[in-house]
């Protein structure tokens, strides 16, 4: 582009398409008669894991465990693979520990790898998202040898299979240091390890309000135990970078539901109302689909942005206190805020739990999946720069992210390697971010800007 006798370039780097962050997402056998997956965006997606078979402790498969069939598995697998992305087979999910237990015993881990390996090969699934939950310190020892001998075993096939994980975000049996060594020792064998980054609350003893799945903890501690921080993305992130595990190979959880806190009592406003209560009667929490928090709660009044923890929430009072609630859940805005903490700490991705509760079929075209489109936004954000001369200075614009962390360079000749920094770590807070090169503009016959994040 030719603007006053200088030529620019915006560019982005990575890549617009931010390719090198996956979008990993679930999806259940039991929801996909409500998503079916030609209304899967896999512009956005893309890793959708198809969720679950379920162990069984003489080594065997239970096809049916989350109502997938071999008409589910064709029809998902079709769609994905027309769109280039990749389909994957979950086996387990919450509760199975007992099951994997008896399923990777050293009788049944043989025959357990080759039912795997068959499914797979039987319907074309492009590899194996291994979900043990709970795991305890004392399972290491099996569920380390369940992934390298399934990884050996799927590397028999043709292709590259991949190999995934669901890890704890806070491991709570036995000693936690214990299984972020596992996953640092075990991440060569695998592509993406996932961190479940929700469910990071509840009306426990001692325990406080709190959000589902929060980016910061804020510095917050447990009043009944100062010197713990309250649990948050952040700190579960750093737990296992700081164990060895490599950022590329770490997923955040981004939840497409919400925990409602009610029927609480003896806050510091009667109900559960607000985050970090404290209370008397303890409260209770129930789940809900993203979808359904948007048809029975959200109103504009009701909500709130908590710029410490970086979370969003609902504050419902009403007549009788006890009926509160405090709502916490994963809006547009965090998806948007967890795609640029995944960038500024050099994740691998990010992982959505689960498809199916962010689809509102009534909505108009555009407006079914709102926050699948918000991600979809977010990987595609900045984009190009805006570039008028004002005077000697050079007025850039574009758009930006909450969280976000940009870099501009900028370099007179287009062919040489080196990049000069123009402003590094500016944060933005979303919409558009307007940065001013005051340098000269006589004398250079061409300037090059780009920007890159992160930083």
């Amino acid at each position: 582009m030719l603007v006053f006798g200088i030529y620019f370039l915006s560019c982005l780097c990575p890549s617009l398409a931010r390719a090198d962050l996956w979008t990993t997402g679930y999806y259940p056998g039991y929801e996909q008669s409500t998503l079916v997956p030609s209304n899967i965006d896999f512009t956005t997606i893309s890793h959708v894991i198809h969720f679950s078979l379920g162990p069984n402790t003489d080594g065997s498969i239970d096809t049916g465990y989350n109502g997938i069939t071999p008409a589910y598995s064709a029809d998902l697998i079709s769609h994905a693979h027309a769109a280039g992305r990749q389909a994957l087979i979950c086996v387990g999910g919450a509760g199975s520990e007992s099951l994997f237990l008896g399923a990777t015993s050293s009788a049944t881990l043989p025959g357990f790898i080759s039912n795997i390996v068959s499914f797979v090969s039987m319907y074309g699934y492009d590899g194996v998202d291994l979900d043990w939950e709970p795991l305890a310190t004392n399972d290491v020892p099996q569920y380390a040898n369940l992934v390298t001998s399934l990884r050996r075993a799927l590397n028999g096939l043709s292709g590259h299979k991949l190999l995934t994980v669901a890890a704890q975000a806070y491991p709570v049996f036995g000693d936690p240091p214990t299984q972020y060594s596992m996953f640092a020792m075990l991440q060569s064998q695998l592509d993406q390890i996932n961190i479940m980054t929700y469910d990071l609350s509840g009306p426990y003893s001692g325990w406080v309000t709190w959000f589902n799945s929060p980016i910061y903890d804020g510095g917050y501690h447990f009043p009944t135990v100062p010197d713990k921080l309250v649990p948050s993305v952040d700190g579960a992130v750093s737990n296992f970078l700081t164990n060895g595990v490599a950022p590329g190979k770490l997923g955040i959880g981004i939840p497409f539901y919400g925990d409602i806190w009610t029927h609480g009592a003896g806050t510091s406003t009667g109900g559960t109302s607000l985050p970090r209560q404290s209370w008397t009667n303890a409260p209770k929490v129930t789940t809900i689909t993203y979808a359904g928090i948007m048809s029975a709660y959200y109103a504009t009044n009701f909500y709130r942005w908590d710029t410490v923890a970086e979370a969003a929430y609902l504050s419902i009072t009403n007549t009788v206190a006890t009926n509160d609630i405090f709502l916490s859940y994963d809006d547009q805005h965090t998806c948007q805020a967890k795609v640029s903490y995944a960038r500024n700490r050099r994740l691998g991705g990010v992982m959505i739990w689960e498809l199916a509760q962010d689809y509102r079929p009534t909505q108009p075209a555009g407006q079914r999946d709102p926050l699948v489109q918000a991600i979809k936004q977010s990987l595609a954000t900045p984009g190009p720069l805006a570039i008028r001369a004002t005077g000697q200075n050079i007025q850039l614009s574009f758009n930006s992210l909450p969280l976000a962390l940009y870099r501009i360079e900028w370099k007179s000749n287009f062919n040489a390697a080196l990049w000069n920094t123009l402003t590094n770590n500016v944060s933005s807070t979303g919409g558009v971010l307007q940065i001013a090169d005051p340098s000269t503009i006589s004398g250079q016959p061409q300037r090059f800007y780009r920007v890159q994040t992160p930083p």
